[in-house]
């Protein structure tokens, strides 16, 4: 008897299921293309990721057949990443600009977007708002060569500092690699401030009006409206884009490290995207690097899926 509920049961779920589905046909036709697309230039090319068990080099014959008919080394491109002597600096690199872009441009657009909904001029608070996610939509070819010229010698910058008596002579800023962790943090800071800042602003725009209504009742002045209703409904937007934020720990990007990086800091700028395609497609270690991709990927995975966790059981908010 039991079992026959439970299997009508189960059938009446999966009729709602397919009814809901039919009202809504749709909004799936709308969302087919980008999970075509998905798959397509998602999930096709991880075939790929054999590569990192293989020893491939082309040669004759086309890609495939050199792909499967080449010699299965297992985990030895992965073994030779590890006790090579560019692990540790490779590694430090990341992690130091990753966290130092981290540290630096995640309170950034909460800041901003908070600033920028306390404006009550419309004028001046949709010029600030479009002057700040501007730089966004700037290529780092042209991001980069603007970095160069401010922080030359006879930059903008060194004018000042000189101008104002607080250096004697100017810095040499690209070519120490103290600062250049600094400068890309600042760099990334910059670029993606004002873009980032349009989530929060969405958020903000959602929370009920009522709420700000209640607390000048209770007499709380602005600053105690964004401390004690603002952040608070920002809560659940800003765990979901940290457990995000921690996932790319080991993205620290390529085309502003490639781009502001030459030989005298190449010992501090050298990361696991820079690294990848130098071994990779310059020097023609395919499967090698392949491998290295493949390390980042599964730390990155691996650290979403236990920060989620630990969202989960102590804020009870996760991405999933």
């Amino acid at each position: 008897m039991e079992r026959q509920r439970g299997t009508g049961y189960g059938a009446a779920a999966a009729g709602r299921r397919w009814k809901r589905a039919k009202q809504q046909k749709y909004l799936y036709l709308m969302i087919l293309p980008a999970f075509v697309c998905t798959l397509i230039f998602a999930y096709g090319p991880m075939f790929g990721l054999y590569m990192s068990f293989i020893n491939y080099s082309p040669g004759g014959g086309t890609f495939f057949h050199q792909f499967f008919h080449s010699d299965f080394v297992g985990t030895e491109w992965f073994r030779y990443f590890f006790t090579s002597g560019d692990f540790y600096t490779v590694m430090r690199n990341t992690l130091a600009q990753s966290l130092l872009s981290l540290l630096l441009g995640f309170p950034a657009p909460i800041i901003l977007a908070l600033m920028i909904n306390e404006v009550r001029g419309g004028i001046f608070k949709r010029t600030v708002q479009t002057m700040s996610y501007l730089p966004h939509f700037i290529s780092w070819v042209i991001a980069a060569n603007v970095i160069v010229t401010l922080l030359s010698s006879q930059g903008v910058i060194n004018q000042l500092l000189v101008s104002l008596h607080l250096v004697k002579e100017p810095i040499q800023f690209l070519q120490n690699g103290h600062m250049f962790w600094w400068i890309i943090a600042f760099s990334n800071t910059w670029k993606d401030m004002g873009f980032n800042a349009i989530i929060y602003l969405a958020a903000i725009a959602g929370i009920n009006p009522e709420l700000y209504e209640a607390a000048r009742v209770d007499g709380a002045s602005r600053w105690r409206q964004m401390w004690n209703v603002t952040l608070p409904a920002l809560k659940p937007t800003i765990v979901i884009l940290s457990i995000l934020a921690v996932g790319n720990v080991l993205n620290a990007g390529f085309d502003q490290q490639y781009l502001l990086q030459n030989t005298t800091v190449l010992k501090y700028s050298d990361v696991i995207d820079t690294y990848t395609y130098r071994y990779g497609l310059q020097n023609g270690m395919f499967s090698y690097g392949a491998a290295v991709g493949l390390f980042k990927s599964v730390v990155a995975f691996v650290l979403v899926v236990l920060v989620n966790a630990w969202s989960r059981k102590v804020n009870e908010q996760s991405l999933y």
